[in-house]
């Protein structure tokens, strides 16, 4: 008999053993991933590895966990159709979507991690009522200690806002929700938040018995926050806000960690957090925009009495292919500003090709990536990778600035607020202030749109009237290929 339970102890010390190692090398990997993510030439493989430690911690948690009573999960059926159906969605998901869709797919999947943390903290709450609710006459507080009502409250508050904020981005990302804001949000903003903090409050200091309503209350009133956060702000800061919705996410994630005592939970929680957190401030440094602004939803929309750029500019004069051709021919130096406009083309292979065959004719050609070029971080960085193009040739925008008055030609591929003089010139700009790719030091500046239709920010480009300025209208890729063929040509 001794024996006997000796033996199960052994055989339960030695699969908590095995879950440990587990957690550890599933953080040591969301470690290294992390790491390997900061450089382009090495992401792909740091996502995987992550990925890799992930799955390793998810079969050790399913297979190996015990709780406090020492039982294992047992509800297989439920956790494999979960994870079959969300890995079918996931999958199909990541193939179907095209590279222009990608911000607001990232938008989407983040939104969800929010969800998730949101209904754990739910889910932990209900525990705790339906186990005290009989206790009519005994607090809440007197019965779960602050510190673990905290984490709930935070995971549920914070994850609420992440997920209903993500999904208001990817509205506006993909075009289904517009802008809205009215007089006085600033403070309805900070009314509400300071609402979500004192019904959580109140849930904690209520009878057990009524403990769930003001709880449930807090809820919506996050989401509906979430939604008030993000819907106010303009296009061009959305970089900004997928940037902090994943920092949230991250911190919810941590405190579904703190809850279940889970290592690996709350390591990646916190890596997840800390990362969106710092590259939120690099964002916003890149916006010229303040931190404060952002948490309360305030940034993004133009000033009162500001114009929004459309006054009268002057004339802008056209190029034709054969010009154009001709002259990035006999340069020197050729930068390429890539923008939304080449995503939504699908121009990066062209842009690669043209590329290689200017650098054939003896032209230095380099890539000049602002830091919130496109609609999420790092996206021409994601675009020009897949065209192959060598990560050596992206120069970040302080690096691109130094080059730009010894390029001969700078050809500007959709992009527009970026490059817009109006951020250095214009008080009264919406963009006034934001650090942008000082184009017009180059020799000569091409720039290639559809249409002089304003950018993402809703504003008109001084740079298109400047004498330097020459515009090349048409799609990216057909104007990129067709350029090709007349520089064979020269």
């Amino acid at each position: 008999m001794d024996s006997s339970l000796d033996g199960d102890l052994e055989g339960v010390y030695m699969e908590l053993n095995v879950l440990t190692l587990c957690y550890l090398i599933g953080s040591v990997t969301f470690i290294i991933g992390l790491k390997m993510l900061s450089n382009p030439a090495t992401a792909r493989k740091g996502n995987l590895i992550a990925a890799a430690g992930m799955i390793i911690a998810i079969l050790g948690t399913i297979f190996l966990y015990r709780d406090d009573e020492g039982r294992k999960l047992h509800n297989y059926g439920w956790i494999s159709g979960g994870i079959v159906i969300g890995a079918i969605i996931g999958t199909w998901a990541a193939k179907k979507v095209k590279m222009t869709a990608m911000p607001e797919m990232v938008s989407l999947f983040n939104g969800m991690g929010g969800a998730c943390a949101m209904l754990i903290s739910i889910v932990e709450f209900d525990h705790l009522y339906q186990a005290n609710k009989a206790l009519d006459s005994t607090w809440f507080s007197d019965i779960v200690p602050a510190g673990h009502y905290l984490t709930i409250a935070a995971g549920l508050i914070i994850g609420g806002v992440s997920f209903a904020g993500s999904v208001i981005a990817w509205g506006k990302l993909s075009g289904r929700v517009r802008d809205f804001s009215f007089k006085g949000q600033h403070l309805f903003n900070l009314f509400l938040l300071g609402l979500v903090l004192t019904t959580a409050v109140f849930a904690y200091q209520s009878n057990v018995k009524g403990a769930n309503i003001p709880f449930y209350i807090t809820a919506l009133l996050a989401l509906l926050y979430g939604v008030f956060f993000v819907m106010p702000i303009g296009g061009a800061d959305m970089p900004v806000v997928i940037s902090i919705l994943n920092s949230f996410t991250g911190v919810a994630a941590a405190c579904g960690g703190f809850l279940y005592d889970n290592k690996v939970m709350l390591t990646g929680g916190i890596l997840v957090g800390a990362a969106g957190t710092l590259l939120t401030i690099l964002m916003c440094k890149a916006m010229n925009r303040s931190l404060g602004n952002v948490l309360i939803g305030s940034f993004g929309a133009a000033k009162p009495g500001a114009t929004t750029g459309t006054r009268q500019q002057g004339a802008y004069k056209e190029i034709t292919l054969s010009d154009t051709a001709i002259v990035m021919s006999y340069a020197q130096k050729v930068m390429i500003v890539p923008g939304y406009g080449l995503a939504v083309a699908q121009a990066q292979h062209a842009c690669h090709d043209l590329e290689k065959l200017l650098e054939s004719k003896g032209v230095i050609v380099k890539y000049a990536i602002h830091p919130v070029a496109g609609r999420m971080p790092g996206h021409m960085n994601v675009l020009l990778a897949e065209a192959d193009v060598s990560y050596d040739k992206l120069l970040e925008m302080e690096e691109a600035n130094e080059e730009f008055p010894t390029t001969d030609v700078v050809l500007i591929l959709g992009a527009n607020d970026v490059v817009n003089p109006a951020a250095k010139t214009d008080p009264s700009s919406p963009i006034y202030g934001m650090p942008i790719l000082d184009v017009e030091l180059a020799k000569n500046t091409i720039v290639n749109k559809r249409s002089m239709k304003p950018g993402y920010a809703g504003i008109e480009n001084e740079l298109f009237f400047q004498p330097k300025t020459s515009m090349l209208f048409g799609d990216a890729k057909k104007v990129l290929q067709d350029l090709i063929a007349e520089i064979k040509n020269v």
